[in-house]
């Protein structure tokens, strides 16, 4: 069997990066259209938030409560920049390995937030899938194939060809091994 060659895995590989930009634009886009539903004092984020303190223990709960929620508006700009900005990134390829790791970082946050972190709950939510498709954004060179990356990466040398050459030597006349004392 016959492996595809590397310009179809990197075409595969620049669809995915590309795919997942687009969910998480569709994350990151309705929390600007949609702001007053986002924002707070009124908006999902502060419920989220208060859920996260609710269900969280920890050094990740004395987060939540000593540096979020006092400063709950920004870090609602913050997410709804980061989303929109990992999207961008990933959708034009520009930056690619940035974008996947904040949108690792955006992901992780959105998991430890639920509280439930090592559970089968968390590996079946759209959250560690975005993690994951992240993480292949980051490790992965994505961006070469069909993104802005490629236009800025290793410049192809020119391949030398190699020939086999025949170099024809008179016969050895005798043993060329000194003889065992």
């Amino acid at each position: 069997m016959k492996l595809p060659s590397a310009a179809r895995y990197a075409a595969w590989l620049g669809l995915i990066r590309i795919l997942t930009g687009v969910v998480w634009l569709a994350h990151g886009i309705p929390k600007f259209t949609h702001s007053a539903a986002f924002m707070p004092p009124g908006g999902i984020i502060a419920g989220y938030v208060s859920r996260g303190v609710a269900l969280t223990t920890g050094p990740y709960h004395n987060f939540l409560t000593g540096v979020v929620q006092p400063n709950l508006p920004l870090f609602a700009e913050l997410v709804r920049l980061g989303e929109v900005l990992v999207g961008i990134s990933l959708v034009l390829g520009a930056l690619t390995r940035v974008g996947g790791l904040f949108g690792i970082v955006l992901a992780a946050d959105y998991i430890a937030a639920r509280g439930h972190v090592l559970s089968s709950a968390t590996l079946q939510s759209p959250d560690f899938s975005l993690l994951l498709l992240s993480a292949i954004a980051l490790l992965l060179p994505t961006g070469r194939f069909f993104g802005i990356d490629g236009l800025f990466g290793r410049t192809k040398r020119p391949s030398t060809t190699v020939r086999a050459e025949f170099v024809p030597e008179p016969p050895m006349s005798g043993p060329t091994a000194s003889p065992n004392p």
